[in-house]
């Protein structure tokens, strides 16, 4: 593989050794499982790692009405004739990409029926409609991603199904590492950087308190973005990383007053 220069590469950085570890899986044909909440830097670990490895990915976003024909493909009709198209799934093991499920336990069963097949030693999707049996190439490799804070009985995965992978835990970054990467993906300074990143570290902990969702990575980015167009850092703070997580007035009005107190003393 050709050296690449990572400045060119989707930004990302890294916590531990999830790096070695998703290259080292790719190289031996081993799929990969991303645990952790939401925001956190799971998919643009992934965008990372297939830009360096120079192959095609593939990324479905789950939902609750997502079936495995949504993978695969289906017939249609085009210029009044029936034509296969192939679906994200099968586009990466044609082509020898990345697909990458993000959330997959979102998705109805029989998607996992479906990805069982190349998540073992026979690496092969079968395609009932066209009868085809499709052999993974070397450089295909399955990532499926999810949020264990979501979980219940009803959605998360088999034992049965978490074994034919090797799994990565993912949390929010330390402080330091974080506050770089607001500062790099938003724009703004490294002071308010660290501000919205200890802001964050202080809103956390109240998900034990009735915060349905705590400011995420993204969510802090998202802030600093509006800072740096202009708004009131506290305000930004609080339209970023209070309004749209609770809908309860007492909670809601905690982060206010934090964040009042981070940016204005």
């Amino acid at each position: 593989m050709r050296a690449i220069d990572d400045s060119k590469l989707p930004y990302y950085v890294a916590r531990g050794d999830e790096l070695d570890v998703f290259t080292n899986a790719h190289e031996r044909q081993i799929p990969v499982l991303l645990k952790g909440p939401t925001g956190c830097g799971k998919t643009r670990l992934v965008e990372h790692v297939a830009a360096k490895l120079e192959v095609p990915l593939y990324t479905v976003a789950c939902h609750d009405d997502l079936t495995a024909s949504d993978l695969i493909g289906r017939y249609l009709i085009k210029d009044g004739n029936t034509e296969w198209i192939d679906g994200p799934l099968t586009r990466a093991v044609r082509h020898g990409g990345i697909c990458y499920l993000d959330e997959v336990v979102e998705a109805r069963k029989d998607t996992i029926v479906v990805i069982h097949p190349l998540s073992d030693d026979r690496r092969q999707l079968f395609i009932e409609r066209t009868g085809e049996t499709i052999d993974a190439p070397p450089t295909f490799q399955l990532v499926i991603s999810f949020n264990p804070g979501y979980q219940n009985t009803m959605k998360s995965l088999k034992p049965s199904t978490r074994q034919r992978f090797v799994a990565l835990d993912f949390d929010w970054p330390p402080m330091e590492q974080e506050s770089q990467i607001v500062a790099h993906e938003s724009g703004v300074d490294a002071d308010t950087a660290h501000h919205l990143v200890h802001l964050a570290h202080r809103i956390r902990p109240l998900k034990d308190e009735g915060l349905e969702e705590v400011p995420s990575t993204r969510t802090l980015v998202i802030a600093g973005r509006m800072i740096v167009a202009g708004m009131d850092r506290a305000r930004a703070a609080e339209v970023a990383m209070g309004i749209p997580l609770t809908e309860d007035e007492a909670v809601l009005k905690t982060i206010r007053d934090l964040a009042h107190f981070e940016f204005n003393g």
